[in-house]
């Protein structure tokens, strides 16, 4: 049905809207352009050398320069980069350079722009599943979706895991400290994992995830950080048997994406001694949709049309609580499951810490 011929339109609204999808446009093709220069290192080039011509940085990056000129002024016109026409170099700020090159950052950008680009690559099987309501596993995406979401979620977990998420947990430092048994539900590569393990050298840590590549990649980054001897990693599915016992349970961005978390939280239920606690860190959401119309809210919104809810679609169940699920929703599976105890212990701007109790 189009626009009724009577219908008055306002031309100033028109144009400002089609100037902004221009400007979605460009966003959307600079996540392309982010991940390839994260990965011909022509950012880290960049802020080694100071200002650079196009020549000079595809010399010192080994790549073409003709790419490079493009690729440069495209990264000028979105602002990554500045440009002195008197001298014809480009400049990476240092706001830029600690957002694109420092691992170590919490406000690392590369992996949120990876995974950003291998959800585009893999949308038109999305769009197939979305006719039928079928579901896409995150098993079926490409290493970008993978290694990207990795790479985004970990700034995050060093900023905070340790010195902030953990001491807001009632009495859970103490007990790692001592020594204590701690399962890690849904750990992807290990990056929690393992830092968890850095942390508390008396405890011992076991990751489980359904994704055998995953585990694979776990198993040497515990070897390569030298604390194999105390992480031990697990293909195998949240609601599955997994042991008993337990002091700690942690599930790191990935409750809302289990087909089953009523199953999962179950499990976890059963797995925890009677003074244990449940962990459970989830993307930021309000309980309300008003409330997540706002660059984030967008972002994860997106990322749950494209990733999460198709991932939890092709699991048993289905449930599909989305990304931006919200406090209400899990303390519903919380409760439903069993325990007694639950409260938001920590936020940051892109995550919620909830506390679990029996």
């Amino acid at each position: 049905m189009g626009i009724d011929q009577h219908t008055e339109i306002d031309e100033s609204k028109l144009m400002d809207f089609v100037f902004r999808a221009v400007g979605e446009v460009g966003a959307t093709l600079n996540a392309a352009l982010v991940v390839m220069g994260d990965k011909l290192g022509l950012y880290r080039a960049l802020a080694q050398a100071g200002p650079l011509t196009p020549d000079e940085l595809a010399e010192r990056s080994g790549t073409a320069e003709r790419y490079v000129r493009e690729w440069l002024n495209a990264q000028a016109a979105g602002g990554f980069v500045t440009y002195d026409p008197e001298t014809g170099r480009y400049v990476l700020p240092p706001e830029q350079a600690m957002a694109l090159t420092d691992p170590g950052s919490p406000a690392y950008l590369p992996g949120f722009f990876q995974l950003a680009l291998g959800s585009v690559l893999d949308s038109p099987r999305i769009m197939e599943a979305a006719r039928t309501g079928a579901g896409f596993g995150w098993h079926e995406h490409g290493t970008d979706v993978l290694d990207g979401c990795e790479r985004f979620f970990r700034p995050g977990y060093h900023a905070n895991l340790i010195s902030a998420w953990l001491p807001a947990l009632d009495g859970v430092v103490a007990k790692l400290e001592r020594g204590a048994h701690v399962a890690d539900v849904g750990c992807g590569h290990g990056s929690s994992t393992i830092l968890m393990a850095q942390a508390f050298p008396r405890s011992a840590f076991v990751g489980t995830d359904y994704h055998d590549g995953s585990i694979q990649t776990a198993r040497q980054r515990a070897r390569d950080a030298a604390v194999g001897d105390r992480v031990r990693f697990e293909t195998a599915a949240a609601s599955a048997d997994n042991g008993d016992g337990y002091d700690l349970v942690t599930m790191f961005d990935c409750l809302h994406d289990m087909g089953d978390p009523l199953g999962a939280a179950r499990r976890v239920h059963a797995s925890l001694k009677p003074d244990g606690t449940w962990m459970i860190v989830e993307p930021y959401a309000e309980d309300r949709v008003e409330g997540n119309l706002n660059p984030v809210g967008r972002a994860y919104y997106a990322f749950s049309t494209l990733l999460c809810t198709p991932a939890s679609l092709s699991q048993d169940v289905g449930l599909a609580l989305g990304a931006q699920a919200g406090e209400a929703r899990i303390r519903d599976v919380v409760s439903a499951a069993g325990f007694t105890r639950f409260r938001r212990a920590a936020e940051t701007p892109f995550n919620l810490v909830y506390e679990a109790r029996p």
